[in-house]
């Protein structure tokens, strides 16, 4: 940023001739001198004017300082509004520049609230209570000596209370802890991802544990051996012919015809749940499995 110009320099460059004599405070004439610069092409009256109001921006931006936010961070948005607010002010408005600096300098901080500083978003009205409701807590805090209620809240914003409950839920939304995080003291190995809760595949294994009992009720005790050598012992058709003294095709021929007993009496189960099947039917289903096997 080239340097801003002195009091001695504005009061002679061309451009002051512009700006009306009859301008009382002196303030108001070196703004108007200022931008009078500005609308003239020098590019050294448009730093003098950022350097002049640079410190309203940073008011502006310590506002929103108790919202976890860093301080630069607000200061670089509010000072790159200001900038925007400096080349877009038009002068034959006849307002003064703060007035149309300030509204543009808070809209781009609550923009930057809104759009870069949630984790999740909730809606924007919500959003916009929320920093409503951050201030009002804070102004509310000095005058009762308290934390202000609910109630209190809900009537200094003139919102319900359930709006209120809402934006205080929404408040969690700026920031999220890492799963890896130290679920209590900073000492202690354990962390917040050790205390979630997971699926339980032993639910889903002691249903059908409790299916395949009542399936192997009407097995024969070769058949269940031969079930029990395949599937608890891993041995191979081979392994279980030569243990049980038969062929690797009659294993193959039983393994199958056993299986796919079970699997027919376990569909007339399910049928009979779902109302289906009457109970006699199902009986004389696993007696026929019981002779077949």
């Amino acid at each position: 940023m080239s340097s801003a110009m002195t009091p001695v320099e504005l009061s002679a460059h061309p451009c002051v001739v512009h700006v009306a004599d009859g301008v009382g405070d002196s303030r108001a004439r070196m703004e108007r001198i200022l931008f009078a610069c500005r609308d003239a092409g020098d590019p050294h009256a448009r730093d003098a004017l950022v350097e002049r109001f640079l410190p309203l921006a940073r008011s502006l931006a310590r506002r929103y300082e108790h919202f976890g936010e860093p301080i630069d961070d607000l200061v670089q948005v509010a000072s790159l509004a200001l900038v925007n607010a400096i080349d877009r002010f038009d002068t034959a408005q006849g307002c003064a520049f703060s007035s149309f600096a300030v509204p543009t300098i808070l809209g781009a901080l609550k923009r930057h609230f809104r759009d870069r500083t949630w984790m999740v978003r909730p809606p924007r009205k919500l959003q916009e209570l929320t920093l409503r409701l951050a201030r009002a807590t804070s102004q509310l805090a000095q005058d009762l000596d308290r934390a202000p209620t609910v109630g209190e809240l809900a009537t200094a914003l003139d919102s319900s209370e359930e709006q209120i409950l809402a934006a205080l839920l929404a408040r969690g939304s700026h920031s999220a802890l890492s799963l890896q995080s130290p679920a209590g003291d900073a000492d202690e190995e354990s962390a917040l991802q050790d205390a979630l809760g997971c699926l339980d595949d032993g639910f889903a294994l002691a249903e059908s544990r409790i299916m395949l009992a009542g399936l192997m009720a009407g097995v024969s005790s070769r058949s269940r051996e031969l079930l029990r050598l395949r599937y608890e012992q891993d041995l191979t058709q081979a392994q279980i012919g030569e243990r049980l003294g038969v062929g690797q095709i009659q294993i193959s021929r039983l393994l199958h015809q056993t299986l796919a007993q079970l699997r027919h009496v376990a569909d007339q189960q399910q049928r009979l749940v779902s109302g289906q099947l009457q109970p006699a039917s199902l009986t004389r289903q696993q007696d026929r499995v019981t002779v077949a096997l």
